[in-house]
């Protein structure tokens, strides 16, 4: 049996999240380009996600794949098209063929959200020790925030841009025991990205694990 964790269409990438998804640590398959919807799903057991990837590309053969990954329980793919329909359509075509429905996904939990104001210039050069761009500056504040299962730190990413496109998107973290956003800015900017992260999160329909 084939379970699904996660089915998430992310609709219009924004651009910094693009970039993200299309650098060479993220895209082991086709970039994305900004604009482009895509669709992220997590299934269980990890090798479960090859036969996702056959269903999607057996009823779209022009899709692209961005990322094929197995960890050590979950495997996860992202495609990505110009057309929603062509996406909307694979991702019905891995539903069927897995015997799932979208809201069999997990629902997505937050575990932790904070703006921290002002940061320090020692804080900000330990922030950026592995960054070449996409940097915190001292005096930014910074905005975290954790959520289970990880993938669902790619449409809060994505929505937090899109919400506060001021701000600079400093890293995300979408594999994993849990995801995490880091969103550099002004505060108030910050908070209005913070506020739709949760209204997003909040209107996933998933089930809930005891």
């Amino acid at each position: 049996m084939t379970e699904l964790r996660v089915y998430l269409p992310i609709d219009g990438l924004q651009p910094q999240f693009a970039a993200y998804l299309a650098s060479p640590l993220r895209a082991r398959g086709y970039p994305p380009l900004v604009g482009e919807h895509s669709l992220i799903i997590e299934v269980a057991p990890a090798l479960a996600i090859h036969r996702v990837v056959a269903l999607a590309l057996e009823a779209e053969p022009d899709l692209e794949p961005g990322i094929l990954y197995t960890e050590r329980q979950f495997g996860v793919l992202e495609l990505h098209d110009k057309d929603p329909a062509v996406v909307e359509r694979a991702g019905r075509a891995v539903l069927k063929g897995i015997g799932a429905k979208p809201t069999d996904q997990l629902s997505p939990v937050t575990l932790l959200t904070d703006i921290v104001d002002g940061i320090a210039d020692q804080h900000a050069v330990i922030l950026n020790r592995s960054r070449d761009a996409s940097m915190i500056l001292p005096g930014q504040s910074l905005l975290l925030f954790e959520l289970q299962p990880a993938l669902f730190a790619a449409v809060a990413a994505n929505e937090a841009e899109r919400a506060a496109p001021a701000a600079t998107l400093v890293d995300v973290q979408m594999i994993g025991a849990s995801g995490r956003v880091f969103m550099a800015g002004d505060t108030a900017e910050l908070e209005r990205a913070k506020q739709k992260i949760e209204a997003v999160l909040k209107a996933v329909e998933g089930r809930r694990v005891a």
